[in-house]
């Protein structure tokens, strides 16, 4: 689906803030993660306007998700009411959008990532109206369609199912449980979790990569479906970070009582983590938009993915969910030393920061590299067309100088959908998606300097 430019780089920053700022910033700097949250409240983004824009859900979502991690790590800091008094702006935008569970699911299963901030706002307040939109979204789960496996369609294309929903459902249900549900409900609802979960990874593993494709089609009838397991062809970068963080962040929300689930989780990530680690660009560290076609023509390093999966991999060791020792798995095997992952992360975060983070000369951070769009609304397939990119990018030209500035333009195609859209580069202003994914790495790291945890971060400052 497409993803508007005010949510990508929101996106990165998520992911990117979980980590710190490499030593070749300014010590006296402020945390990147602090500098980032603020130039988002500078722009307004995360607060929802209207209900056109199908991708505004996960926007505020990711925005007040990110947010309350920097309150949890910064209690003391001045921005501290100024961040509280964001997050009941943003869950207050989408309290009257979301707040009724049948229409709730006509947009995509993103809008569950409001959830979280909706439970913790109606625990603090006890108001009503967040307790009437939590549970809306909670009821829209089980409304959802399902295909005949039980596996939950991603949006309105009939049985197709995405790795990408996975970061908003699995984290909702697992805070919800927690909470809120009751012994019934909560055995039921873990048992749907691991389900949502294990059915993207039987359709979608890859033999040949460990890794997981896009989604997949149920009745295999889409042009790309595997005509076996339903399968899209391709590893796409920014819907497995998708997948990944949604297995640490579920991890980190279970309750005491989920052991069976939390041991299903854990061994996927660590099943899964060092493909990951085995994909990364040997050169940069970072990982590639088509993760199954690195180098190729058309494809490029692609910046929030990148953030995400240093996010994954932080946050996983942080939680004992990885050994810092070396790594494999049936496909891939990496050996880094006893600091394996931390090296992979350190790596790509410092290319990441010293690549795609730009300052803007007015106190605000705008991001690079960030992918537009990847549909599987589509052929799904890979390929490179000179004619059509240079009419593509004659378009967009027209319309650079009025909306967006700036922008690189991808010679990957998928279908009648471009497979990057543009490659977003953002001066006055950032979008979401991006900026989300690098206040998540960022965060991840400024949280191992404070707690002095053993992850040698000893190059990174705070």
């Amino acid at each position: 689906m497409y993803l508007s430019t005010s949510f990508l780089t929101r996106l990165s920053l998520f992911a990117f803030s979980a980590t710190a700022l490499p030593s070749t910033v300014n010590h006296a700097s402020s945390p990147l993660s602090l500098q980032m949250a603020k130039s988002i409240i500078s722009r307004n983004q995360g607060i929802l306007t209207g209900q056109a824009d199908v991708s505004a859900l996960l926007q505020a979502g990711f925005t007040q998700k990110t947010f309350h991690q920097i309150l949890s790590i910064y209690p003391n800091s001045s921005l501290v009411p100024i961040l509280k008094a964001y997050i009941t702006k943003s869950v207050d935008s989408v309290v009257p959008v979301v707040s009724n569970a049948t229409r709730d699911t006509s947009y995509p299963l993103d809008r569950l990532s409001s959830g979280n901030g909706l439970l913790r706002l109606w625990q603090e307040t006890g108001e009503e109206k967040y307790e009437r939109a939590l549970e809306a979204l909670r009821k829209s789960v089980d409304l959802q369609p399902r295909n005949a496996q039980g596996g939950l369609w991603y949006y309105v294309y009939p049985y197709w199912s995405y790795l990408d929903g996975m970061f908003s459902l699995t984290p909702f249900l697992a805070a919800y449980t927690n909470e809120v549900g009751d012994s019934t409900t909560t055995e039921t609802t873990l048992e749907d979790m691991v389900l949502q979960l294990d059915l993207l990874w039987q359709h979608c593993y890859s033999q040949e990569t460990g890794l997981l494709v896009h989604g997949y089609d149920a009745r295999r009838t889409a042009v790309w479906a595997n005509s076996v397991t339903g399968a899209s062809p391709h590893v796409w970068g920014r819907s497995l970070a998708w997948y990944c963080m949604a297995l640490v962040d579920t991890l980190e929300l279970l309750p005491p009582t989920a052991a069976p689930v939390r041991r299903y989780i854990e061994t996927r990530f660590q099943q899964l983590m060092p493909a990951v680690v085995a994909a990364a660009d040997r050169k940069t560290g970072a990982w590639w938009q088509v993760m199954d076609r690195p180098g190729e023509a058309g494809n490029y390093l692609e910046s929030s993915a990148s953030s995400m999966f240093v996010y994954a991999l932080l946050k996983g060791l942080r939680l004992g969910a990885l050994s810092t020792h070396a790594v494999s798995n049936d496909t891939a095997y990496y050996n880094g030393g006893q600091t394996a992952y931390v090296d992979v992360a350190k790596k790509a975060y410092a290319y990441i920061a010293d690549t795609f983070v730009v300052h803007n000369g007015n106190g605000t951070l705008g991001w690079n590299g960030t992918v537009g769009v990847c549909s599987l609304n589509s052929t799904a397939s890979y390929e490179v067309s000179d004619c059509k990119m240079k009419k593509c990018a004659w378009l967009l030209t027209r319309c650079n100088s009025t909306m967006w500035g700036s922008r690189l333009f991808t010679t990957v195609l998928w279908g009648r959908w471009l497979l990057c859209g543009p490659v977003w580069r953002w001066k006055d202003w950032t979008g979401l998606s991006c900026l989300g994914a690098d206040e998540g790495g960022c965060l991840q790291i400024e949280k191992a300097v404070i707690g002095k945890q053993d992850i040698s971060c000893d190059n990174m400052i705070v």
